[in-house]
């Protein structure tokens, strides 16, 4: 649940392809969300993405950081904060770091990616589990989305409802592969006004929390941003939703009917 749920708040969330070829975003680029339970508030997410050159390479640097807030935050402090550095060209991860804290619970870790020393994988390595090798073009759980929204939704109408998109990520130190299965395109309404999506649903574990496959939802705006605006979760004790609240420096105008 806690790896679909950051996948999720994450929301989301790698640009710059060769000359001439389309682009969903770019630096700059900076959403917020609010998490709520019904008409409880119980936490935010922002979601941002910079230019990097502390290495002496350019790399782009996103990061996602989600935290309690209000009564949740009294009852459980909950701080999670994914960042990924990543090269422009290929959109791939170099460096990513998972810093998370929840109440008494700590846990950092630095992964780094090697894209280049074998022909047919990747080296990663890890700070706290060591040297993997694992398949050619890997992303990590932040890089994955930007690929979604530079490589996959640029070609929705070819994509048939119901069909599965399967992109493999490295997460929580293990192969973790993003399985999202197309629904259909609908206007939602999110605090901020309507707009027109494209609905995906990742596939999900049954059992403790989800009854069914199918218990998750995103939704991307149906514009040249493919923009991660909500997601919904249905789990045994009710819903709850991450929905996007602000924006800046966006790429494309954002197709948003305001209230």
């Amino acid at each position: 649940m806690k790896r679909l749920f950051l996948t999720a708040v994450l929301f989301s969330i790698i640009l710059l392809h060769a000359e001439g070829q389309f682009k969903a975003y770019q630096p700059g680029e900076k959403v917020e969300y609010l998490v709520h339970y019904g008409a409880i508030n119980g936490g935010v997410a922002t979601l941002e993405l910079k230019r990097d050159s502390t290495t002496g390479k350019e790399l782009w640097h996103s990061s996602m950081v989600a935290m309690t807030t209000g009564l949740a935050d009294a009852l459980f402090r909950v701080k999670d904060i994914y960042e990924v550095f990543m090269d422009p060209h290929t959109e791939l991860p170099v460096v990513s770091i998972r810093n998370i804290s929840e109440g008494r619970y700590r846990k950092y870790n630095v992964v780094t990616f090697d894209h280049h020393s074998r022909p047919d994988s990747a080296i990663l390595s890890s700070d706290l589990t060591g040297i993997h090798i694992t398949q050619h073009g890997i992303h990590d759980i932040l890089t994955c989305f930007y690929w979604f929204r530079n490589h996959i939704l640029p070609g929705i109408d070819t994509i048939k409802k119901g069909q599965m998109i399967t992109i493999m990520t490295w997460f929580t130190d293990e192969l973790y592969p993003i399985r999202m299965r197309y629904i259909d395109t609908e206007e939602i309404k999110i605090r901020t006004g309507k707009i027109k999506c494209h609905k995906f649903n990742p596939v999900t574990e049954t059992g403790r929390l989800f009854k069914t496959e199918e218990d998750v939802s995103f939704w991307f705006s149906a514009d040249n941003n493919f923009l991660p605006v909500k997601i919904r979760f249905n789990i045994f004790v009710g819903a709850f939703t991450v929905e996007m609240t602000a924006y800046e420096g966006l790429l494309h105008p954002l197709e948003l009917k305001k209230k």
